[in-house]
């Protein structure tokens, strides 16, 4: 569950504050009339002050409902809703979170057999995180308190091991809480016992108790940080007192020195020694081979609720680990080409659009100052470079990679045969039949990729490219199953930015291969292309509505990138950290932010006045199952009031907000990537395994099944939208949210994504796939960060995810990114947001923006012209209302933002007729039967007033003229 923003406490009560001004004077006023007529008459003294009471309890109830149905409304509608989630549906996505983690865990090294653990029942598990591990990681992603959670220990247990209890205790005694690291604080403090402080009686008891030694390492990123790359400038607390844990320039990703001191000692102690890594970055594992004990390791991200119960079972052996490396591990991440340009980089010639924000993690108010990232490498991400690099020779792969992508060993041998490849109608095609061998039961992953022909100079292209995948069934020893593979040649093609500026299939010979992962090949064939097909606007692929051509010129700024030409010899150059911090003048006199926007300056003079507020006698219910180009959404639009409208877009935090004049009803959405949790109700679901887990599955049908999941809690939640699933690019290991984003790769990602979100779709709600486009660094994300990449890279690489999304997961909700595609904002960026979006993928949909913080660039006049049509906030900011409502400019693109949210939220579960909910809320119809019985109150108080009155007047004595004169 999402901690609550103190920010947005204080911003909501703002919006309130004329309505809590005007109770207070009329308070004031009450208060002020009691004193003033003190010198009255009695009857008369109390008839003034109660009617003074009685105007000022009108006044409150006025004012309160003012606030009710004014700034609070949709606050108040989100924390009434009531729906649950059954036991049975529950226990359902337990049970899934452990096929997950059971298919996720990935067997990285297995000398000698050690594993699984079948001779002893007895285990010593070392390493402070064995008793505080990591579950997923913080932010929209967090995992909900409200289920019990499976602990790394209780899965062992569970598995039928025991424990060497005096350790866990002697854990526990050093620290029991991990130290937070996330939105709001970042202590990046690893608790570790030194090795001193092993006593020898401890390390005794150990050796008596088992031969056997596990490692836990455990590194947990989260939303709103990035890992440090030197700890040293970091919140950390060293474990001793005589050393520090990192040197000056070391990094998270590595040992600390307490970590090294305690693998130490326990290889000194034990022959037999497992690593567990609990982590979703990929972090430096070379210790692995530095200690001839450490005969196993077994990767373990982020488990969820009960995953740990699979780590339990894979090393027992009851589970026969399947699962293979999402991302490559490499021996030294400092020396990865993305390491220069990762982090925080402040331009130096833009004080003048500096803006005040808060900081999560300090609560200080600071100037930011816009950023910039260079995505120097191009296309070459992750495995990509390495592959094509081992390729041109610029590294030895062996002293670079450890563990490649797509990597992974089983308990069982696993045999695969190619059959022969096909060409036909464009499509590539061959079977592929996997034997077991071995003596155990197991799955095992057919990995396909293409190496194209590269011309030296020519378009950049990998040398190897993930291009399908498919997992097994269980095979029983000696069981096959044949896998039937099918692509299009098209989508072999390339992005050649610089020449014909849209995708190309070059003549030539295409290596396909079947691999075990990215580096090692099984079986290949060769695939030849006679003729060059060049995809422009007369040859739009055949997924494209509009042939996909360069749109992304602005977004390449004065970067050099690597390119493969000559062996990488520009490599240095590239991937050197920034030595300019200027913007070019040209490029800055294009940055937009809220101080210089003005939508009127971008108003187009033939735009024509769409017709408001007709009276057409159609609802939205009219147009469910209707086609999105159906002339009656026109007819149903006329009726639309600007005042609808604009609610509609500006209040769009988990929700999308009702329109009366269309008989819209409100809908809910939730967060979050590993789950579903209403935080205004309290209402959640469990928490499954990190993203990373689910890509290391590459099994299609889990994705499906968790999308199926989530989409049935949604809808026993009364919940149509579900903030994910994220599909961002691990262009680096140290980001921060690389838990939440599934891989290094756009089709193992998009695959997976595309399948989520066609599992949530069948029980009607709708995914926003998310952050589009290039939020691949938390670093700034806020911070107008102006990201520079070229088309190609941006193509082929970050949108990919989101293109197989759209294309074959049908997704009809996005969340736009913070962050700027160079010197525009991605939610106010056409060209990402409708030209290739909408016009190129013919997505039909609605696009939300991130967190709607304004951060002193969002606006959604700039949002609903770009393309984003919803702002992500439940109450009012500076920018999330339009502003121009009145140029023919202004209302036409709030118009299509309306059709597109209500087109996405009428084939919803909202709009199923078992689930539609019209006419006022609950919590609507009970304020107004408060107030009947409060203006009945004040009524019957008036009536007593009037008559005491009365009375007391008739029991006044009359003085008498004498009396009057005496005085």
């Amino acid at each position: 569950m999402l901690a609550i923003n103190m920010d947005d406490v204080i911003n909501v009560l703002n919006s309130c504050k004329p309505y809590l001004i005007a109770l207070g004077i009329a308070l004031a006023i009450a208060i002020i009339v009691t004193v003033a007529c003190m010198k009255l008459k009695k009857p008369v003294k109390k008839l003034v002050r109660k009617e003074a009471w009685i105007a000022f309890l009108m006044a409150a109830v006025v004012i309160i409902n003012l606030i009710c149905f004014i700034p609070m409304s949709s606050m108040i509608s989100l924390a009434m809703g009531n729906g649950t989630i059954t036991e049975e549906t529950s226990n359902e996505a337990t049970a899934l979170c452990e096929d997950i983690a059971d298919e996720g865990i990935v067997l990285l090294k297995n000398e000698d057999n050690i594993l699984p653990l079948t001779n002893t029942q007895n285990i010593n598990v070392f390493g402070w995180a064995s008793t505080n591990p990591c579950y997923g990681g913080t932010g929209s992603g967090a995992l909900s308190d409200a289920y019990e959670t499976t602990t790394l220990l209780g899965g062992l247990e569970d598995a039928g091991y025991k424990i060497n209890t005096e350790l866990t205790d002697f854990y526990k005694a050093y620290r029991e809480d991990r130290p937070e690291v996330g939105m709001w604080a970042q202590d990046w403090t690893l608790p570790e016992p030194t090795a001193d402080s092993y006593s020898t009686e401890l390390m005794n008891n150990a050796k008596e108790f088992s031969d056997t030694a596990m490692v836990v390492i455990t590194r947990v990123g989260g939303e709103g940080a990035d890992l440090p790359t030197d700890v040293s400038k970091v919140t950390y607390t060293d474990n001793s007192e005589n050393y520090k844990d990192f040197e000056a320039g070391e990094h998270y990703l590595q040992l600390s020195q307490t970590e090294k001191d305690m693998l130490d000692l326990v290889c000194a102690n034990f022959d037999n020694v497992v690593v567990v890594y609990n982590g979703a970055n990929t972090m430096e594992l070379g210790f692995l081979n530095d200690y001839k004990q450490i005969k196993g390791a077994i990767w373990c991200p982020g488990t969820g609720q009960s995953g740990f119960e699979s780590l339990g079972a894979v090393v027992a052996g009851t589970v026969n680990p399947s699962g293979k490396t999402s991302d490559t591990f490499v021996y030294d991440l400092t020396a990865t080409p993305t390491y220069n340009n990762f982090g925080n980089f402040l331009y130096d010639n833009m004080d003048e659009f500096a803006a005040t924000s808060k900081n999560f993690g300090t609560g200080e108010e600071e100037a930011t100052i816009p950023s910039f990232v260079n995505y120097v490498e191009g296309i070459y991400v992750g495995y990509r470079f390495y592959e094509t690099a081992a390729v041109e020779g610029l590294i030895d792969y062996d002293k670079t990679v450890q563990f490649p992508f797509g990597y992974g060993l089983s308990y069982t041998d696993f045999e695969q045969k190619m059959g022969d490849v096909t060409v036909a109608d464009g499509k590539v095609s061959f079977d592929v039949t996997v034997t077991n061998n071995g003596t155990a039961a197991g799955k095992d992953v057919v990995e396909v990729y293409y190496n194209p022909p590269y011309t030296n100079g020519g378009i950049e292209k990998a040398s190897a490219n993930l291009i399908d995948f498919a997992k097994t069934d269980v095979l029983q020893p000696g069981e096959s199953q044949t896998i039937n593979v099918s692509f299009s040649e098209e989508d072999m093609a390339s992005y050649d930015t610089y020449g014909n500026g849209c995708y190309v299939l070059e003549a030539g010979d295409y290596e396909i291969s079947i691999n075990s992962d990215s580096h090692n090949t099984i079986a290949s064939q060769t695939v030849s292309v006679a003729d060059t097909v060049v995809y422009d606007e007369n040859n739009a692929r055949s997924t494209d509505d509009v042939a996909a051509t360069n749109q992304f010129a602005y977004a390449e700024g004065d970067v050099t990138y690597l390119s493969r030409a000559d062996g990488f010899a520009n490599y240095a150059k590239a991937t050197a950290a920034p030595s300019n911090f200027t913007l070019a003048e040209d490029e800055k006199a294009e940055f937009l932010n809220n101080s210089n926007y003005d939508p009127n300056n971008y108003n187009n003079d033939s735009d024509e006045m769409p017709a408001t507020g007709a009276k057409n006698g159609m609802t939205l219910a009219d147009m469910r199952g209707l086609s999105y180009d159906d002339e009656k959404w026109d007819t149903l639009l006329d009726q639309l009031t600007v005042s609808d409208m604009d609610t509609m877009i500006a209040l769009g935090g988990y929700q999308t907000s009702a329109a009366a004049s269309v008989g819209k009803v409100m809908t809910v959405d939730c967060d979050g990537p590993a789950s579903i949790n209403n935080n205004f109700t309290g209402t959640g679901s469990i928490g499954f395994p990190s993203a990373v887990m689910i890509a290391n599955t590459w099994n299609k049908d889990l994705a499906l099944s968790f999308g199926e999941s989530i989409g049935k809690m949604a809808d026993e939640m009364d919940v149509s939208g579900w903030y994910a699933p994220a599909m961002n690019t691990h262009r680096n290991a140290f980001a921060g949210r690389n838990f939440e984003y599934y891989s290094e790769d756009g089709v193992l990602s998009g695959k997976m994504a595309a399948n989520a979100v066609i599992g949530a779709e069948k029980y009607g709600v709708y995914a926003y796939i998310k952050h589009f486009a290039l939020n691949d660094q938390e670093t700034n994300r806020t911070g107008m960060l102006c990201t520079w990449s070229n088309e190609q890279a941006i193509r082929e690489i970050y949108l990919k995810p989101f293109e197989i999304a759209v294309k074959e997961g049908g997704a009809k909700a996005v969340m736009s990114s913070f962050n700027y595609i160079g010197t525009q904002w991605a939610g106010g960026t056409y060209p990402l947001q409708t030209t290739v979006l909408r016009d190129e993928w013919g997505f039909r949909g609605f696009v939300l923006t991130d967190y709607f913080g304004v951060y002193g660039y969002m606006d959604s006049d700039m949002g609903i012209r770009g393309g984003t049509d919803c702002m992500l906030v439940a109450y009012d900011t500076e920018t999330n209302h339009v502003t121009d409502t009145t140029s023919a400019t202004g209302v036409k693109a709030m118009r299509q933002a309306s059709k597109n949210i209500m087109y996405t939220v009428v084939n919803s579960r909202a709009y199923d007729p078992e689930n539609l909910k019209t006419g006022l809320m609950n919590w609507q119809i009970l304020a107004i039967v408060i107030d009947i019985i409060l203006g009945a109150l004040v009524i019957f108080l008036e009536v007593l007033t009037i008559r005491k009155y009365k009375k007391d007047a008739a029991e006044e004595p009359v003085q008498t003229v004498n009396e009057t004169s005496a005085e």
